[in-house]
């Protein structure tokens, strides 16, 4: 959950009339429709953060709010902590219990080292031999039914702060990893860290997801560690999937993390912005083939690390993110039957009788980038006229010795094929990542074109690209030109 990078768009529709159940705001729980190869009732976990809140805190105002829209849902459960002799029996008592009630559990991996490149969620193994050791313990206590395994969020989409030699490395340890879980699992469905929409295009995730052996996972997860909306994650996951059988890699699906997009996009810390809300209720029944899922990866009430420690939970951040949000539809896959649509009682936590002891590895999921603050300064390039384009810019995160930036490209009257921005660099900055765009320095001066998926754009249209910098944010003067 720190140093990471960073909308909606559309709801996927049901294969029939009585597939899917909508809410405003595009909360909803499918019934019928098929998806992708997933199907069942997800696990809910009755020993999460959230649910002990809930039942240690009968007569606080806001806990039927996050008792019935958060406690009451399927949520991952973090294996994050690396201790090679616990590891099989804290990933075989969650998987037991789910088997027990026919329910499909979601845990992660989030071990591999160097994680979070020292950020908020560092840690993880202290080399890549023990977290093999790890990862087979792991695998040892998946048991033999389905199990979704969220494998090593951010591990492929953030590596800034590995050399050449280590990113092969890590891909090598994740490649071995994910074949050590499927041989003791066959049913175990594993998928790969994809970032999120606004952060790598979908080529560059793509070519990260091969190298790092995706043609042995289920597929790929998205946003677990930002907010972007559901239209941009499926379009985006249809275009690493696109790239991956452009390479002869096909029946790879998509899963995407909802448990915090319902609201607005921007910067990766949810910790004092209070326009995030809960999306998509989790379910396996997505109504779309590419998509087995629509799980909350990264728990909701979770800090980021930005003002609070990282992974730990905060009434005041749920209660945030459910307030304004729909209560889950009656007979919903994994609504708790406790669950009311307007409690404002006290009554009895979805878990029967929470332990009071810590669930296993409950730790924060990363998230997009560094900075605790964002303060836009927008700055627009000369307005084109047809066949022209213009450029505007907003500083998104700041924090200190650097910051976060996000570039808007629009069409003019006209529509264009391709486009370039350019400007120059303060002193004392550097462009350290860029995303969704080609980029070219030479001294102070950038050029940033546009790549293979995104050059395209009708009259008016527009597009998005981003970048995270050393040195101190200043509002640059763009200029957009097209050929």
């Amino acid at each position: 959950m720190s140093t990471r990078r960073l909308r909606r768009r559309r709801a996927v529709a049901a294969a029939a009339a009585s597939a899917c159940v909508a809410f405003a705001a595009g909360w909803f729980v499918t019934g019928s429709a098929s998806a992708g190869t997933l199907s069942g009732t997800l696990y809910r976990d009755p020993d999460s953060q959230v649910v002990r809140w809930v039942s240690a805190n009968p007569n606080d105002s806001r806990m039927p709010v996050i008792r019935d829209k958060i406690a009451s849902q399927s949520q991952a459960r973090w294996m994050s902590n690396f201790n090679l002799s616990t590891v099989q029996s804290e990933v075989s008592s969650f998987v037991s219990a789910a088997n027990a009630v026919n329910q499909v559990p979601v845990l992660t991996s989030y071990a591999i080292p160097n994680r979070d490149c020292g950020g908020a969620s560092a840690g993880g193994a202290p080399d890549l031999n023990q977290y093999q050791q790890w990862i087979s313990g792991y695998a040892k206590g998946l048991g033999s039914r389905t199990v979704i395994v969220i494998m090593e969020t951010d591990a492929l989409a953030l590596q800034t702060c590995l050399s050449s030699t280590e990113v092969q490395q890590r891909d090598q340890a994740i490649s071995t990893a994910v074949q050590t879980l499927k041989a003791a699992n066959p049913n175990a469905k594993v998928y790969l860290d994809g970032g999120h929409s606004a952060w790598n295009s979908a080529s560059d995730q793509g070519s990260r997801l091969v190298a790092a052996g995706v043609q042995y996972a289920d597929g790929f997860f998205t946003n677990v560690s930002n907010f972007q909306p559901l239209g941009n994650e499926l379009n985006y996951g249809r275009s690493i999937i696109s790239y991956l059988q452009g390479r002869g890699i096909s029946g790879k699906r998509q899963v995407v993390d909802t448990s915090r997009n319902g609201g607005a996009a921007g910067d990766w810390c949810a910790d004092d912005n209070t326009d995030r809300r809960i999306g998509n209720y989790p379910t396996l029944n997505t109504g779309d083939a590419n998509v087995d899922g629509y799980l909350w990866i990264k728990p909701p009430g979770e800090a980021d690390g930005c003002n609070y420690a990282a992974g730990s939970f905060q009434a005041g951040l749920a209660y945030s993110l459910a307030a304004s949000a729909p209560y889950p539809p009656t007979g919903s896959p994994t609504a708790s039957p406790s669950a009311s649509r307007s409690s404002s009682s006290p009554s009895a936590s979805p878990s029967a009788s929470p332990s009071a002891s810590p669930s296993a590895s409950q730790s924060a999921s990363p998230s997009a980038s560094r900075s605790p603050s964002a303060s836009p300064s927008p700055s627009r390039s000369s307005g084109g006229g047809g066949g022209a384009c213009s450029a505007t810019y907003q500083t998104t995160s700041t924090w200190q010795g650097g910051f976060q930036g996000n570039v808007t490209v629009t069409a003019g009257a006209s529509p264009i094929s391709n486009w370039t921005v350019t400007w120059t660099l303060a002193s004392g900055q550097s462009i350290t990542q860029l995303w969704n765009g080609a980029l070219t320095t030479s001294g102070s001066s950038v050029t940033v074109r546009n790549l293979s998926y995104n050059g395209s754009l009708g009259a008016g249209g527009s597009t998005q690209f981003g970048f995270t910098a050393a040195g101190n944010a200043t509002t640059p003067t763009l200029s957009c030109t097209t050929s």
